[in-house]
């Protein structure tokens, strides 16, 4: 059975394995050593680990309730989750906003 993976298309289309469904993006980017920007130690309370789907929403988990608090007051675009917050059962497609990406780390374009 081939892995579930996640590709960071502005990340050289890095591609990180899904080691544990169960766990939160973030959390299995931590396990993959890919850094990835987080302010509130994966707690929901901020915005900083969001990432833009470009495909694949509909293997994402359901919003959580920090998810749809920030985008009902407009801090978190439609287009975007908390990699805190969300699991995936499949492949998707993910590149990681202009606002929230790390200094240290080289972006391509898509």
């Amino acid at each position: 059975m081939e892995k579930v993976k996640v590709v960071i298309l502005n990340l050289n289309r890095q591609e990180i394995a899904i080691e544990n469904q169960e766990k939160s993006l973030i959390s299995n980017f931590a396990a993959a050593g890919q850094d990835w920007m987080q302010a509130c130690g994966q707690k929901g309370r901020c915005t900083t680990c969001a990432f833009e789907v470009l495909e694949g929403r509909e293997f994402l988990s359901e919003e959580s309730e920090a998810e749809r608090k920030f985008h009902d007051n407009g801090r978190l675009p439609a287009s975007r989750r908390l990699a805190c917050q969300t699991r995936t059962s499949g492949n998707i497609v993910i590149r990681v906003p202009d606002d929230v990406k790390l200094p240290h780390l080289t972006y391509t374009e898509l």
